[in-house]
């Protein structure tokens, strides 16, 4: 078992003798029987949030394209330290400029 904060990471070995053991703690069977309705009201949407569909994009999205740019070292740091994925989060945080750009530029015509 690898321990990283509140996250527990376990081998395929290590849940196979778990289960052996009897330690699975999913009650299929109660999942299973609950309606839509009762699973819907077991919902934590404070916790959960809602879907915004108004942002969703239906489709592929479009293959990357390898650049090579130069970032002030501050922004560089500060997205790595924000944990795994830091050039996805510079890209989306790309994105949403872009995003709100054309949007200005479609309200304007």
């Amino acid at each position: 078992m690898q321990r990283s904060g509140t996250i527990v990471r376990y081998t395929a070995e290590e849940i196979d003798e778990m289960l052996r053991r009897g330690e699975d703690q999913t009650d299929v069977e109660r999942v299973k029987a609950l309606t839509e309705a009762a699973l819907e009201a077991s919902i934590d949407f404070d916790e959960e949030g809602t879907f915004d569909w108004d942002n969703a994009i239906v489709g592929l999205p479009q293959p990357k394209q390898q650049l090579t740019i130069r970032f002030d070292q501050d922004i560089i740091e500060w997205f790595k330290n924000e944990g795994p994925g830091y050039q996805t989060r510079m890209n989306a945080v790309l994105r949403s400029y872009v995003d709100v750009k054309k949007r200005k530029a479609r309200a304007k015509l």
